[in-house]
């Protein structure tokens, strides 16, 4: 594998004021044998200062990053700016295009995928140039998540805590100035080096990340926090004047609790749930049970919960199969 990216883009990154067009990511089909993908890229300069990017759309079917960050690009004037931001509001534009989570094309999770291979499928190049390209010009990474169409979040933003004393203290500045209502904390994370947060790691970018809502849906609740967190979280890392004094408001801190500790479906049919969305349960708390609508006369499949803590995230679709998470759990922590 090489280091030079097979991708390219008619956008010069360099220029002072707003700048826009596509990352081109080749692709070559029946029906367009030299063509390209087109990946929407926004940047606006005004001298020196920080370069900070951001993007949307890593999953395509999580829509309030992609709104946040669309009309954060519409609004925001250059002359308001100190140094460079980068935005993609649709990284993964495929998977945008189609509202799922993963690329049609090439069946490419994104977040699952960096460094990614210059010489691989769309998404594995989308994921080079952004490791090879764009994040070693930058110093702080945001990227902005929800739980798409198969889960549901309280408005959240998180974090994978680093163990470095002072960039962990970084890391929390970050979701304080955001100020979602609730703010994930995530030890420990198995996988890590394949996704965004693995190449942030290396290259030494700051790095946060969201969970605003999902189900397939908008959420009027987590987009109204974000819309009103990101300009403070930009002026936090200096990348925007600060022209205004806002208050972050106070965000309640958790701590997700491990893989293994989730509740997932060991059994395939019609899940209901006995709890919702940030209510506190207890280990061994009934958490639901799975109907079996082929053999109705069949006693349920109960559920029960592996850990005390709050609901953070559950499962949207009612339908399940074995190995489905239903639901995520946190330790709610005082201060980070």
């Amino acid at each position: 594998m090489t280091n030079t990216s097979s991708v390219w883009s008619d956008v010069n990154l360099d220029r002072e004021g707003r700048s826009f067009g596509y990352i081109r990511v080749p692709h070559s089909i029946n029906d367009s044998g030299y063509g390209w993908i087109p990946v929407p890229i926004i940047a606006l300069k005004n001298g020196a200062g920080p370069t900070v990017l951001m993007m949307a759309g890593n999953h395509g079917d999580e829509y309030e990053g992609q709104v946040l960050l669309m009309k954060l690009a519409q609004n925001l004037s250059p002359e308001q700016v100190r140094g460079r931001l980068i935005i993609l509001p649709g990284v993964n534009a495929p998977a945008v295009a189609a509202g799922t989570r993963i690329s049609p094309i090439d069946d490419g999770n994104l977040n699952r995928l960096f460094p990614g291979d210059p010489e691989g499928t769309p998404t594995q190049m989308i994921a080079h140039f952004i490791d090879s390209v764009l994040l070693p010009q930058v110093r702080y990474c945001f990227d902005f998540h929800s739980g798409g169409y198969s889960s549901e979040y309280i408005p959240a933003a998180h974090l994978v805590a680093p163990d470095d004393a002072d960039l962990r203290a970084e890391a929390i500045g970050f979701l304080k100035a955001f100020a979602m209502p609730n703010s994930i904390l995530i030890e420990g994370l198995i996988g890590g080096g394949k996704r965004l947060l693995g190449s942030c790691r290396r290259l030494g970018v700051g790095h946060m990340s969201t969970e605003l809502g999902g189900a397939g849906a908008f959420s009027i609740q987590a987009y109204r926090a974000a819309e009103k967190g990101l300009p403070r979280l930009l002026r936090h890392v200096g990348v925007l004047a600060d022209t205004e004094q806002d208050t972050p408001p106070k965000t309640r801190f958790f701590v997700r609790q491990p893989m293994r500790d989730f509740v997932y479906a060991q059994a395939t049919g019609v899940f209901e749930a006995y709890v919702g969305l940030g209510e506190r349960v207890e280990a061994g708390m009934p958490a639901g049970a799975v109907h079996f609508t082929e053999t109705p006369w069949r006693a349920p499949h109960p559920v029960a919960f592996m850990s005390s803590g709050v609901v953070l995230c559950k499962r949207s679709p009612a339908r399940v199969k074995i190995g489905d998470c239903l639901f995520v759990t946190g330790t709610p922590v005082a201060e980070a």
